[in-house]
């Protein structure tokens, strides 16, 4: 069962720094700004996001577990990816767990340094960890 971990002040202040990069066009690292419609009040949310790419197949990882994004995605499986003035309109499938373990273990090799913590293991997790780690980590697949 995915579970959500709040976010701390270096993830909130790291969050906002990602958010007015993307804002203006610079993707550190490979972030993009994520806006969903918000499940309860119909009003656009954003979140800075990671998209992981795999064999030309891009998805979304929640290391934080069930934040809002996820939950808004969840109603509504359709978004925007924006970085400056690109838009990107997306729709998103979510994962089952046994799809999972590979490409959390793909977004640990390409983001562990700065989200491991966010996860809660360690670089190189074996694969019981990674299965652990897939019950609560949403996954979506960009369609």
């Amino acid at each position: 069962m995915a579970e959500y971990k709040k976010p701390g002040r270096v993830t909130i202040l790291m969050g906002r720094a990602m958010m007015l990069a993307t804002k203006i066009g610079f993707s550190p690292a490979g972030a993009w700004t994520l806006a969903v419609k918000g499940r309860s009040s119909g009003e656009e949310r954003t979140a800075p996001v990671n998209p992981l790419d795999v064999y030309g197949v891009r998805y979304l990882v929640a290391p934080r577990g069930e934040t809002q994004w996820v939950r808004n995605l969840r109603a509504a499986p359709e978004g925007e990816l924006r970085l400056g003035k690109k838009r990107q309109s997306i729709r998103v499938q979510e994962l089952a767990d046994s799809e999972k373990p590979a490409l959390i273990a793909a977004y640990l090799k390409r983001w562990g340094n700065v989200t491991r913590s966010q996860f809660g293991t360690t670089k190189d997790p074996s694969a019981s960890e990674l299965e652990r780690l897939a019950s609560r980590t949403p996954v979506f697949r960009i369609v």
